[in-house]
């Protein structure tokens, strides 16, 4: 269980949603487009993806851009050249079957309606290609088909095949209990060992067998033989019965018991392997080989008491160590990532807010590491005036013989905003200091006030520099 841990912690209820809906997506795309070549070309696609994030890992980048290349080519592929069959697809569902419902799959092909109309062909002498494609598709080796979508029967097998209509001389292809296509074109055979009254129709049947897994029938016109071709098998039939048990053989019939149970299981392991994938999806791409990023963020304080202010705090930002994968690291701007302190229970004086993981904002996908300062230490208070008597700060000495007989300030008294219990210690304001040793005579000096601390703040519209006016004189003992 340890391993699952690093990917579990950090694993938020919108990721849990964000795996469960594209799981449940791409499960209704194969439910939609299952037995069709669509289907499987995606899979090869996915197959593909595998070997492309593999490569990634592993450090071979030619490779990696390789398959990302053929990935593109191949999803631009399957929409040219499919594109009929996706189309058919999208236009015999209505608007809920998209989302909901499961389509039945025809669980049996009628064979004792084919057997039928194969014997009463072969009796009439007329020459037949019977298609019966299984689970992989015919579309790919088959040419200029006439698509016919008309429902089996013996009588509709004999129209097709009779001598004189204008699609007798091709292929039918029968899926399920529909007549699916007419007059098709198949793959000759090339194989040099083949009886020498086999014509072109048995030629045909045993290339598209080879090539395929369809089941094909051959009924002779000259010598009215009924052949079955499977993989590379030629089969001779010699009676109705036998033609029955192999086709039952081959298209694997079952009762709908046992096809609902296939069906329902095939769609289980179906959404089992998309919700794997997707998972699989989103840990490479939202966590993947984790980056490291470290940022300074503002810090935001919120939700104060109205009648405080915020006098001082021991730090204006923090520096956050971010993780995630290096797509989602460098697209993270400063502005996305939030740190936001709730001073609701802070009181006046001194507060020690701790910075915990629900203080901070993250996009979807980044992980906090680690938090420098873990707490800020914030003053609150509540603002009063207070006037105070200006100080002026001297330094040094006078030169010999020289004393300071008077000095005032202009103003000699100044209002300052802070902190009632920062003003309640505080009884001067000091000026800056003045150095003594360069002062030979009286005059005025013009200086600034000194605010400690600094969240001290002038009065709105009181200058921050008065003038000291002072006197100097000789000591009377003093030498001439």
């Amino acid at each position: 269980m340890e391993p699952l841990i690093p990917f579990s912690t950090g694993l938020r209820w919108q990721d849990v949603i964000d795996i469960l809906l594209n799981s449940y997506i791409l499960f209704r795309l194969y439910v939609l487009f299952r037995g069709t070549n669509v289907i499987r070309m995606i899979m090869a696609i996915a197959m593909l993806w595998i070997v492309e994030r593999t490569a990634v890992s592993m450090g071979l980048i030619v490779t990696s851009w390789a398959m990302q290349g053929i990935i593109a080519a191949a999803a631009l592929i399957i929409i040219i050249v499919f594109r009929n069959e996706i189309a058919s697809v999208l236009q015999t569902r209505n608007f809920k079957s998209f989302f909901w419902g499961i389509p039945q799959r025809q669980i049996q092909t009628p064979v004792n309606i084919i057997v039928e109309s194969v014997y009463e062909l072969a009796r009439r002498k007329l020459g037949a290609l019977i298609v019966l494609p299984l689970k992989n598709g015919i579309e790919m080796v088959v040419q200029s088909g006439i698509p016919w979508q008309g429902k089996l029967s013996r009588e509709m097998l004999l129209s097709i095949f009779w001598h004189g209509t204008p699609v007798h001389d091709g292929a039918t292809v029968i899926q399920g209990d529909r007549i699916v296509e007419v007059s098709a074109i198949l793959p000759l055979s090339k194989r040099n060992d083949l009886p020498s009254y086999f014509g072109t129709r048995h030629r045909a049947a045993l290339g598209l067998a080879e090539l395929t897994d369809a089941v094909v029938i051959v009924v002779s016109e000259e010598r009215g033989r009924v052949t079955v071709f499977k993989d590379d098998s030629i089969i001779h039939i010699n009676d109705n019965i036998e033609l029955n048990r192999t086709l039952r053989e081959y298209t694997g019939e079952v009762t709908a018991t046992n096809g609902l149970r296939r069906q329902a299981a095939e769609l289980g392991i179906a959404a089992m392997i998309c919700l794997a994938s997707i998972t699989g999806i989103w840990f490479s791409f939202a966590r993947g080989l984790e980056t490291l990023i470290t940022l300074e963020i503002p810090v935001e304080f919120m939700s104060r008491d109205p009648g405080m202010e915020i006098f001082s705090a021991s730090a204006s930002s923090v520096r956050l160590q971010l993780s995630g994968s290096g797509t989602l690291i460098k697209s993270v701007r400063p502005d996305q990532v939030k740190v936001k302190l709730n001073l609701a229970n802070a009181v006046a004086g001194s507060n020690q807010i701790p910075i915990s993981r629900e203080s901070i904002t993250l996009p979807p996908g980044i992980q906090l590491k680690q938090v420098d300062p873990l707490s800020l230490e914030v003053n609150l208070d509540i603002p009063v005036q207070k006037t105070l008597p200006i100080q002026t700060e001297w330094t040094g000495k006078l030169a010999r013989g020289l004393i300071l007989e008077d000095a005032r300030t202009v103003p000699d008294v100044v209002t300052v905003v802070g902190g009632s219990l920062m003003l309640r210690e505080i009884q001067t304001i000091y000026t800056e200091k003045i150095p003594l040793e360069n002062i030979t005579t009286g005059g005025t000096v013009s200086v600034s006030l000194v605010l400690q601390p600094s969240s001290l703040k002038l009065v709105d519209g009181a200058k921050n520099r008065i003038d000291v006016i002072f006197k100097v004189k000789r000591r009377p003992d003093a030498s001439s």
